[in-house]
């Protein structure tokens, strides 16, 4: 009867917590130079590595806007770094105001604005944005003790049912998320975090034409 209580009462609490944690998150300020790398195990990704970082900033229209980069290093397909220019974590893709992209040894190339908009569809599913919007809906299992290669945290584990995707969230990491899994079974966890990123685009990205 008393562990049937404490469940009850605790229920309400971890509720809480959920909102709490996906609320800082959509909310959090952009910090240039926040880090963080990712490398999957099991599935088709087995071996790939991915870096999520704040890399910049950029007025549009008077307001700063921030150059946040995702670098894939796919185990069969190579490096590939996205920069997008955004207002913060949660963006929609109409607010997605610039993008270079740079593809293994070829040369980077900044996107037109014309092209932008027509890409933005695809371009604006990305971890961290998708995290920010999806993070209210999804249920919540409770805290849990999680080690990964980065260290042990205490995270809130999250579920969507209807993806059958798993997330744990450690609220003190700046891109919230230690572990992902999906419903293939592979996952998602960080190595590594810190501050000072730069760019990985070390040369001027060239234009590219408008589409005619």
């Amino acid at each position: 009867m008393v562990s049937l209580l404490t469940l009850l009462c605790a229920s309400p609490l971890i509720a809480q917590d959920k909102e709490k944690v996906c609320t800082d998150f959509q909310n959090r300020p952009m910090r240039v130079g926040e880090w963080a790398d990712y490398r999957w195990k099991g599935g088709r990704s087995e071996g790939s590595t991915m870096r999520m970082a704040l890399v910049g900033t950029e007025a549009v229209a008077g307001k700063p806007n921030y150059w946040y980069e995702i670098a894939l290093n796919d185990a069969r397909h190579g490096k590939t770094i996205l920069q997008l220019l955004v207002p913060g974590f949660g963006f929609q893709a109409s607010s997605i105001h610039g993008l270079i992209m740079k593809s293994g040894s070829e040369p980077a190339m900044r996107m037109p604005q014309q092209m932008v908009q027509m890409m933005a569809g695809q371009m604006g599913q990305n971890f961290a944005a998708e995290f920010a919007r999806k993070c209210a809906q999804m249920e919540v299992a409770g805290w849990e003790q999680l080690t990964v290669p980065a260290g042990t945290f205490r995270a809130l584990h999250i579920k969507d049912a209807g993806e059958q995707t798993e997330a744990w969230v450690v609220p003190d990491l700046y891109f919230g998320v230690a572990r992902v899994q999906l419903k293939d079974g592979s996952a998602m966890e960080l190595t590594g975090k810190g501050t000072g990123a730069k760019s990985s685009i070390t040369e001027t990205p060239q234009v590219m034409p408008s589409p005619r």
